[in-house]
């Protein structure tokens, strides 16, 4: 009887392990975008600003601090695509799970984007 137990919680533990393994490894990365409080706005990956990333499915977290900007990202070259993540009267924090294909992307504030803008490209 102990032996079967002992059996029966190894394959248990087992079987957690592999599906805990199984849902970390389809997971997408995160990147971590903050607007606000003033006129800036960041785009970052493991606290290293986002320049290339290889085309797949990324969490966007986006911290808007203030009311009067947004965060948009669009596809500038190679398709079109364009995701308000957060809007303009928002503040707080948002995720937003986007596939992302190769080309190239900006993430701006639509009411500041003269001055509010980054890129980065997917290769």
């Amino acid at each position: 009887m102990i032996r079967r137990t002992a059996a029966v919680a190894l394959v248990t533990g087992a079987a957690s392990i592999s599906a805990a393994a199984a849902l970390s490894a389809t997971q997408a990365p995160v990147l971590n975008g903050t607007v606000g409080p003033g006129f800036t706005i960041t785009l970052k990956s493991n606290g290293k600003p986002v320049k290339s990333l290889k085309p797949g499915s990324y969490s966007f977290v986006v911290a808007d601090k203030a009311s009067v900007h947004n965060f948009v990202l669009e596809k500038k070259k190679g398709g079109t695509f364009e995701k308000e993540l957060t809007t303009v009267s928002f503040t707080g924090t948002k995720a937003v799970k986007i596939k992302l294909s190769a080309g190239t992307y900006e993430f701006y504030c639509r009411p500041h984007e003269s001055i509010m803008q980054g890129e980065f490209t997917v290769t």
